[in-house]
């Protein structure tokens, strides 16, 4: 997989479309910090797509974001933090959390990794390259690798259900977002991503205790994304 960690099913649980909702108000609060209007804000953008995909009610969505944008009286004090290093069987892992209580997230965390491995700041990401992510479907007929070149995407990798997963510079996120949507090209989700140079392979044997040791990390409140260096 060699970006973001997504357990298979997940979306069909009511609780963890509660997470995914959790997930989104608070990327929401953090891009809405650099101002409420979504056309001079691409973080904002991107995090109002994600509410929208998540079936997060437009009453909820503008008053989080007014929230984070200074709008109400109420403070906002998340902030993110990252934690490196390995799942079992060696798989190396990054961890983002969006946190209002960095000890409390700093306990849950070494806890996850009782059965891994936590790592020094820099010890994982150096094997991983940060990038953006856009996953998209073509209209008929579409040829992926020739939407990449047009709209400015780095790389491409071709997904399930129709689905193209195309890379970007971080910086050029947005503006291939764009223009692979001016292209008739339906985009689903776009991110800023860890993706993993040199993802490893787990044996059959030993992918369940993998997955059971990812899906706790996930299921932390703190924690926002889960990128996993495995094929």
């Amino acid at each position: 997989m060699g970006a973001q960690w997504k357990l298979k099913g997940k979306e069909a649980n009511s609780a963890a479309k509660g997470k995914l909702l959790s997930k989104a108000a608070k990327e929401l609060l953090m891009a809405a910090k650099a101002g409420a209007d979504p056309s001079t804000n691409a973080r904002l953008r991107i995090a109002i797509e994600f509410a929208k995909k998540v079936s997060m009610t437009k009453d909820t969505l503008e008053r989080v974001i007014k929230k984070g944008s200074g709008q109400l009286d109420e403070e906002v004090n998340y902030e993110t933090v990252t934690y490196e290093g390995f799942a079992p069987h060696q798989v190396p892992i990054i961890v983002e959390c969006l946190t209002d209580n960095r000890t409390r997230t700093a306990s849950n965390i070494r806890q996850h990794f009782r059965n891994g491995q936590i790592a020094a700041t820099g010890a994982i990401s150096w094997d991983f390259s940060r990038l953006g992510a856009i996953d998209a479907k073509g209209p008929a007929g579409s040829d992926p690798e020739t939407a990449a070149i047009e709209a400015g995407a780095q790389d491409l990798e071709v997904g399930e259900e129709g689905v193209t997963h195309f890379y970007t510079e971080p910086t050029d996120l947005d503006a291939v977002r764009k223009a692979l949507e001016a292209a008739g090209w339906k985009v689903e989700s776009a991110a800023l991503v860890w993706r993993a140079k040199n993802p490893v392979t787990v044996a059959p044997e030993h992918l369940a205790q993998v997955e059971k040791f990812l899906a706790e990390i996930d299921e932390d409140d703190d924690v926002q994304t889960l990128f996993v260096g495995m094929k």
